[in-house]
């Protein structure tokens, strides 16, 4: 019975490091993941943002890697970026669109607004085309 026990607890011990080591050794790689977990991990890393006081953009690129879908300008001398990356489906078609990405607005590559927030920011600052 002792004995038992005692296979049973190094057994526990043994899953417990080996699941440590693969999430140690063996980081997400959102390039290698199919859409739906993207998807999923694009939303959660993102939500995550919103509770770090200061972001920089390549930190964002290289954890989520290069955007879905990119907008940008220069103002007096600052480039202001939109960068979207997909956090849901909205349509089975192949093709992603603003709609079902969440939106992360860069000012001078720091993170300023995310999702409708960052796309009026966008919007209001930006300057206009004559």
């Amino acid at each position: 019975m002792l004995r038992m026990i005692a296979l049973l607890l190094a057994g526990i011990a043994l899953y417990f490091i080996v699941v440590a080591g693969i999430l140690r050794f063996y980081p997400d790689d959102p390039q290698q993941m199919n859409w739906q977990i993207r998807e999923a991990f694009n939303a959660k890393y993102i939500q995550s943002l919103e509770k770090e006081p200061k972001v920089r953009q390549q930190q964002v690129i290289d954890r989520l890697g290069g955007p879905d879908i990119t907008r940008a300008y220069r103002k007096d001398g600052v480039v202001h970026q939109l960068l979207y990356y997909r956090t849901h489906r909205a349509i089975a078609d192949g093709i992603t669109t603003e709609d079902e990405c969440t939106a992360l607005l860069f000012i001078d590559r720091q993170l300023v607004a995310i999702g409708n927030e960052a796309i009026d920011l966008y919007e209001q600052q930006r300057p206009s085309v004559h």
